[in-house]
């Protein structure tokens, strides 16, 4: 029986594709199965950025969500991205990713406002109207500082408030801003629980105090991230900088200094073929093939790493 919790690690998978660049069904589920079944993975997350949410359709984002929930749901909670550029819109993607057996969507802002921005009452009222359409529960999608589409702490607050707002999965990617609004967050909605997606510096992220991670980083190295937390859970300093040994390399072969993007989930994807979970790294246009450097970066990483 699963346990529903909105905090602990919440990978955000990547998806296996075909040479046809169709979804290879057999390996998304080995690949889930696999990940379930690790202790402080309470929840997988598809159609996130680095599920590569932006080139599937709809029908393809919902088929995602049913494979996902079909093979690992009893075991682990479901979360779908929902990204879309209207209100309207964003509300039949969510009520498909409950339809298909979701136990919440990941709501991010219409990419629109990380060109325009918005005023804030627009964001507060996008996430009332999507959750009014649902009973299942929602995370904030927090984007950046340095981007227009950045919901301020007020803003969050505000946000929050809505009854199946559970958590947050914040990505500020300023540490001075991050600390301060997660102490905000706290004292102001101490409910709400925040999820950390710096997966470039993880550890670094973690300690501020959050209740867990929803990183693309726990869908390659699993085994390094959970004993990874577990041990900011136990103050246990000195197992936290061991990991990061193994961590860093991998860290380093992926984003480099550099935020996650098309090209740093497509090495990340790398790891997994690497691993052997999956045929091919593959990923749509158009994010291209890695160059041969890269691949041989994240055959050290993974020696480094142990794995």
């Amino acid at each position: 029986m699963k346990k529903v919790s909105w905090e602990n690690i919440f990978p955000a998978i990547s998806i296996p594709l075909n040479e046809d660049f169709s979804i290879n069904e057999q390996e998304l589920r080995k690949y889930v199965a696999w990940l379930a079944d690790f202790e402080g993975i309470d929840g997988l997350v598809c159609n996130g950025h680095t599920g590569e949410i932006t080139s599937f359709n709809r029908e393809e984002r919902k088929r995602i969500v049913e494979i996902v929930a079909d093979e690992v749901g009893d075991r682990v909670m479901i979360i779908s991205g929902v990204c879309a550029e209207g209100t309207l819109e964003a509300i039949d993607h969510a009520r498909d990713a409950q339809d298909a057996g979701a136990d919440g969507i990941l709501l991010m802002p219409p990419h629109i406002w990380l060109r325009f921005g918005m005023k804030q009452s627009s964001a507060v009222t996008f996430f009332k109207k999507v959750a009014d359409a649902i009973d299942i529960g929602i995370i904030i999608h927090l984007y950046p500082y340095s981007t227009k589409a950045f919901y301020p702490v007020e803003t969050v607050l505000e946000i929050s408030k809505i009854e199946n707002v559970k958590a947050l999965k914040i990505g500020t990617r300023q540490m001075a801003v991050y600390e301060r609004d997660i102490r905000i967050l706290r004292e102001q909605a101490p409910e709400l629980k925040i999820l950390t997606c710096h997966d470039e510096y993880l550890l670094s992220s973690m300690y501020v105090g959050v209740d867990g991670a929803l990183i693309g980083f726990g869908n390659c190295i699993p085994e390094l991230i959970t004993e990874a937390w577990q041990a900011v859970k136990a103050n246990d300093f000195v197992k936290t900088r061991e990991l990061q040994e193994k961590i860093f390399p991998m860290a380093e072969a992926i984003y480099g200094i550099g935020q996650p993007s098309g090209e740093a989930h497509a090495r990340m994807k790398e790891v997994i073929h690497q691993r052997g979970f999956f045929t091919t790294g593959l990923m749509r246009e158009p994010v291209m093939p890695l160059d041969q450097d890269e691949v041989k970066k994240v055959k050290y990483a993974l020696t480094k790493a142990g794995l």
